[in-house]
């Protein structure tokens, strides 16, 4: 049975890509995760929800050596969907060596591995972050990087170049680089969902926990932005939607309906939502209102961003299902699922 590779298959888009693959494919699935910044009870979720049992290797990417001597085991890889990475923008600025090597050594050590064992279809976990700060919206495929708001963005602006160039420089190898906006919200079975060992950067889960009483009010950073309520606004996608593109542009490759031998997508609904519009969704389909304060703005934020989807949608045959109140009430429960 052909196989295919997860890095970061216990994370949180890599755990629901990997309930899609099981259920929408019949490849064999194997994730590589060292739980840095994951929970081995991941595995124990994914199989209540598929009733399949995912085999981990336990192994960090950015030893190579370990990295090959684990692979040695995988029978017929043939495809690798590369999530394992940081992807704290706060951290990131805090502390940007570590997101320099653990992003980009990992990335060569994966591409490495492709080479040795003859993987020739990869997909590259990005991000909208590597536009920075535009001038016009909605973002397409074209628009031009601005300069990196944080070495995260730096990281995922490099490692698409670093893909690029390598699958050029590859007769058969293929990839496809997916540039996700905002993933939110949970399984909606409401048995897996986004669960970091630290204190989540990312906003709704620090809406559900702050909501719930484990972390105190949220801090809304900057309310004095040009846009229509002075918050941030993003694009606000559910998880299993992005974790359903993956599926598509991993067929996309196998069955060669690429025509360029690296092809970028941008993962968006199209609709850009503010930070404070999230509250008021969160706060309808949970019926309580939410404390939060508004604080000053935080180093590394892009102020507004949101995509133009059409490509994914055409050539991927990718259409996003779930509304912002769907990605708020899934992400509830989840963390009403958590509390139990």
């Amino acid at each position: 049975m052909d196989t295919i590779i997860v890095t970061g298959g216990a994370g949180y888009i890599g755990s629901h890509t990997i309930i899609e693959l099981l259920q929408q494919t019949n490849y064999s699935v194997i994730s590589i995760d060292n739980f840095s910044n994951s929970n081995r009870e991941t595995f124990d979720r994914i199989e209540k929800i598929t009733g399949k049992a995912v085999e981990n290797l336990n192994v960090d990417i950015c030893n190579y050596d370990a990295l090959e001597l684990a692979m040695s085991s995988v029978e017929n890889p043939i495809g690798v969907i590369h999530f394992a990475a940081y992807k704290a923008v706060g951290e990131s600025v805090i502390n940007p060596l570590l997101y320099y090597h653990n992003n980009l050594s990992s990335l060569v050590n994966i591409l490495k591995i492709c080479k040795k064992f003859n993987i020739n279809h990869f997909i590259f976990s990005s991000s909208c972050s590597v536009y920075g700060n535009v001038s016009a919206l909605p973002v397409t495929e074209d628009t031009p990087f601005s300069i990196a708001e944080s070495p995260y963005a730096h990281t995922k602006q490099i490692g698409e170049d670093v893909v690029s160039k390598y699958t050029k420089s590859e007769t058969d190898f293929n990839s496809v680089l997916l540039r996700y906006f905002n993933p939110v919200g949970a399984h909606e079975s409401g048995f897996n969902g986004e669960l970091s060992k630290d204190k989540p950067s990312n906003l709704v889960p620090f809406i559900t926990q702050s909501a719930i009483g484990i972390l105190p009010p949220l801090t809304v950073f900057g309310d004095d932005y040009d846009t229509r309520d002075g918050s941030c606004i993003r694009d606000y996608v559910h998880v299993s939607d992005i974790a359903d593109a993956h599926v598509k542009a991993l067929n996309y490759l196998i069955n060669k309906k690429n025509q360029n031998k690296t092809s970028v997508f941008n993962l968006g609904t199209g609709n850009g939502v503010s930070v404070l519009e999230c509250i008021y969704s969160f706060e309808k389909v949970s019926n309580r209102k939410l404390d939060y304060i508004i604080g000053k703005r935080r180093a590394g934020d892009v102020v507004n961003i949101y995509a133009n989807n059409e490509l994914a949608k055409k050539e991927l045959q990718w259409t996003p299902k779930y509304t912002l109140d769907d990605m708020m009430l899934s992400a509830w429960n989840w963390q009403l699922q958590l509390n139990k």
